[in-house]
Parts: C-alpha cells; structure tokens; sequence
C-alpha cells in the first residue's frame, strides 16, 4: 500500500512541574509498514517547549540539543544498560501499535459515493461529455469505466489518478465525451475492494429534482425582481407627476 498514507505517529506525553517550570518527555512511534524494520522510535527531552535532548532507534543513542542536553545525552550513551532498555522501545511500544493500528483501522475498506452529471465538452467533434465523480473510498486502488447500451467504451476516455483528499480517503474523476443518440443507455462502471459486485450508475439525461428546484427558485426570483421594478417605476412616475391613480370600471 501507499507508504505516504500509512505514515503514521503514535505520541505519549509525560508531564512534570516544579515552580512554574514544565519538564515534559515525548515519546513518537513513526512507521510506514508493520515491519519492524520500517518502523522509528523516537524519545525527547524537553524544559519550557525547549528540546534538550532525543533518542531515536535509528541512531541507536541519545543526542543533545542545548549545553545541558548535550551533557545529559553523553551520560545517558554512557551507560549500557539505559541504551538498551531505549532500543527495547521499537519493539514493545512500537510494534505492538503498529499492529493494532493495521488491524483496526487499515485493512479496512470504505465504500465509494458517486456522482454522474454532464458538462460542456472542450471542444471537438462530439456534443456532449459527462463527468463520473467518485469520492471517499479507501483504499486507494479502484477501477472506473464506461458502458454504452451494455457495451464497455474505451475510447474518448480520459481519467485522473486517485486523488488523496488528506484524511485518508482518496477521490477520482472519469470523463466520456460523446455524440448523443436516441435511446441511449449510458452508464459509470466503479469496481473496488469494498463493493460485492461493480456499483453501476446509469445517466439519466432528465433533470434531477434539485436541479428542477433550482430552475423553480431562479425563475421566481427573476419574476419577483421584474415586478418590483415595474412597481418602483410606476410608483415614482405617478408621484413625480402629482396625480392620483383611481381605478375605473
């Protein structure tokens, strides 16, 4: 799988106070895979949001980061037993989340949403293009085609890569530029991990009832507008004029 989306960081904090100074430890967990070897333990000193001082498993010891730091990293590297007790680290804390974290959380799978509306085509000899948007599924790999009256359509095809929307999900868009013919039957084919069988939206070239709505809304609101400008100006005619409008039978 992507290692870019399985980066992750487990972190632990561990406070301590005295007269208003705060002495903190943080603990990370850094890995891209459940091999150990793909995975980084890393151990910081700080005082007052200052480092003082780290450890990391990939060096093997502890590095300093302020005068005092630097001594208390070579009295920690100078003692056998402690280096080895932070190596442990990697696998005991490490490891054992890593392992959760795939069991629980990414070897699992999400179900895509799609949306299939048109567009105007860019250009060229065909009429009509139409546009099959697939979003928040996980994980990345899924495959997007066209069928046309039960057919698959390979040409005039074009596709963007799984696009990652950052909070593990991933999105992608397949547009199908085509000449319309009566009774056409065209549909947006999506096959992925999460779905028992290809999940098949058909395009129906009719309005949907929200785009229906819309038309409604824009039409009243320009009838709307029309009549309160007739009004105004009949109104301010009349008043500039001095005389009264009666109705007559």
């Amino acid at each position: 799988m992507d290692s870019s989306l399985q980066s992750l960081c487990l972190f632990f904090l561990t406070l301590y106070t005295a007269d208003s100074f705060l002495l903190y430890t943080a603990t990370r967990c850094v890995f891209n895979s459940s091999e150990l070897k793909d995975m980084e333990y890393i151990f910081s000193l700080y005082y007052n949001k200052l480092e003082l001082a780290s450890f990391s498993s990939t060096s093997g010891k502890f590095v300093g980061y302020t005068e005092y730091g630097i001594k208390t990293a070579a009295f920690w590297n100078a003692n056998p037993e402690m280096i080895k007790h932070f190596r442990r680290f990697k696998e005991l804390y490490c490891k054992v989340n890593a392992d959760i974290d795939y069991q629980n959380a990414l070897t699992k799978s999400v179900k895509p949403s799609v949306r299939l509306h048109s567009q105007s085509p860019p250009g060229g000899p065909h009429s009509a293009m139409l546009v099959c948007s697939v979003y928040d599924f996980y994980p990345k790999h899924i495959r997007v085609t066209w069928q046309r009256d039960g057919q698959e359509v390979t040409s005039n095809v074009t596709s963007t890569d799984e696009l990652a929307d950052g909070d593990w999900y991933y999105q992608i868009h397949s547009q199908l530029v085509y000449t319309p013919r009566p009774g056409d039957k065209i549909s947006c084919v999506v096959e992925h991990t999460s779905l028992q069988e290809p999940l098949c939206t058909k395009w129906d070239p009719s309005l949907s009832k929200s785009e229906t709505n819309q038309l409604v809304i824009g039409a009243s609101g320009l009838v709307l507008g029309l009549v309160w400008l007739l009004g105004s100006l009949f109104y301010y005619r009349r008043k500039g004029s001095g005389r009264i409008l009666v109705p007559t039978n």
